[in-house]
């Protein structure tokens, strides 16, 4: 028993090595994040019931071409009522007595043929493939929004992280200058125009935090989590840069047969394909067998029912006044309909993966001479630093190398996160999330 204990643990502990739950913190790398929403998401939940919902449909359809069984118990009181037989004129007549009857009868039925409940169990094993299709999208979808809520958190942190050294670096110089200006060494309108490049920091301090809010937000969200669960991210955003951001093509070649949306038309098409089937078999005949059995529990004076009865029912559909001819029509119209469907949603996709490949490399371009200009803007900040601090350069100036320099962080980052978007769509488009 020992043993088994510690071998459980042991299992428990493998299990969750990809996260981790310790002082009411969650600890996530994205792909655990990834497997932890796919588990407690509440859309996938509910898809996963529509799968065990369509499972039991199928068996209902089944069921139908199985034998069926059913009892039944009966009594009748024909309250004294008598009837008169008279065979011979010359004869008194004969008087028989209506006595309370009770029967109980078992009967069993089997469908031999029927072209109805034939068709309708592959009907049944299509709209059960077309739910674990719904259910595959629903999961690509999950996958997408718990990335794209990750990549909002990391590219969040990523600006705090400059605005928190910003801030810590302009204090200082603020600080410094205010002292000089207090000792009367310059004006004291440097230090205010300092105090306003501080203020600026710190407001795009407090517009970071709410984003960053938000974020987490949306990953509990998607994680199925409550909004005042604790989570840490372990997966840093250069280290999903440099797998992610590698080439300006992007992902692999599309190739269509991997898209659900198109698996999804597809299996509409065949549905509808099947629906005229459905509608041609209602011009067949149908045959089933049946057999009763009827044990009297309170017999009549006068009974010749017997107890074993073995037959066939016959159903031959024979006039409907043109009812059964337009139900086939409606059914080829709307195979028709969902093929015509089935070539435009083709063309759409296509058109969709070359859009979003042709957005991928715009954003591609920009992020490498956005990524320069960051390079560029903290270089020119560094300098304008020492140069202000050797009295060579006004406030002014340093402000607006430091405007410059956040502006082209954000810019490289608000970029960064397209780029990843981007990325993430035509990974999407071909199912290989």
């Amino acid at each position: 028993m020992k043993t088994f204990n510690r071998l459980i643990f042991i299992s428990l502990i493998l299990f969750g090595s990809d996260y981790l739950q310790a002082q009411n913190q969650l600890v996530l790398s994205v792909d655990s994040a990834i497997q932890f929403a796919l588990m407690h998401n509440k859309t996938l939940i509910n898809s996963q019931f529509a799968i065990e919902n369509s499972n039991q449909k199928y068996k209902e359809s089944v069921s139908y071409w199985l034998p069926q069984v059913s009892a039944a118990v009966d009594y009748s009181n024909f309250l004294g009522a008598e009837a008169s037989l008279q065979l011979n004129p010359m004869a008194p007549p004969a008087v028989i007595e209506f006595n309370p009857t009770s029967n109980f009868k078992a009967t069993a039925t089997q469908i031999i043929f029927n072209g109805s409940v034939y068709v309708g169990i592959q009907l049944a094993q299509l709209a059960k493939d077309l739910s674990t299709q719904t259910y595959k999208k629903d999961e690509l979808t999950v996958k997408e929004q718990t990335i794209q809520a990750y990549y909002i958190i990391l590219v969040s942190e990523r600006i705090m992280d400059i605005i928190n050294k910003n801030i810590e670096n302009a204090q200082q110089i603020y600080e410094k200058t205010n002292n000089l200006a207090k000792a009367g060494m310059i004006e004291e309108t440097e230090a205010k125009k300092l105090s306003v490049m501080v203020t600026t920091v710190q407001n795009a301090k407090k517009s970071t935090e709410r984003q960053i809010e938000l974020g987490y937000n949306l990953l509990l969200l998607q994680l199925g989590l409550e909004s005042d669960t604790s989570i840490k991210l372990t997966t840093g955003i250069d280290e999903i840069s440099s797998k992610y951001i590698i080439s300006k093509e992007g992902s692999e070649t599309f190739n269509i047969q991997n898209n659900l949306d198109y698996k999804l038309i597809e299996l509409q098409s065949k549905i509808s394909k099947k629906a005229i089937d459905l509608k041609k078999v209602n011009y067949l005949p149908s045959l089933v067998s049946f057999y009763s059995h009827t044990e009297k529990i309170e017999k009549a004076a006068f009974d010749m029912t017997p107890k074993n009865v073995l037959g066939l029912t016959l159903n031959i559909p024979i006039f409907s006044s043109g009812q059964r001819c337009a139900q086939l029509n409606q059914a080829r119209i709307t195979y028709k309909i969902t093929e015509n469907s089935k070539a435009l949603v083709k063309q759409q996709l296509t058109l969709q993966e070359k859009q979003l490949r042709y957005n991928y490399k715009n954003l591609y371009e920009q992020y490498i001479n956005q990524k320069e200009n960051a390079e560029v803007a903290k270089e020119i900040l560094e300098k304008m630093n020492i140069k202000y601090q050797q009295g060579l350069v006004s406030s002014l100036e340093l402000t607006s190398a430091n405007s410059t320099y956040l502006t082209a962080e954000t810019n490289l980052t608000s970029i960064m996160l397209e780029l990843l978007n981007a990325e993430l769509a035509l990974r999407k488009m071909n199912n290989n999330l």
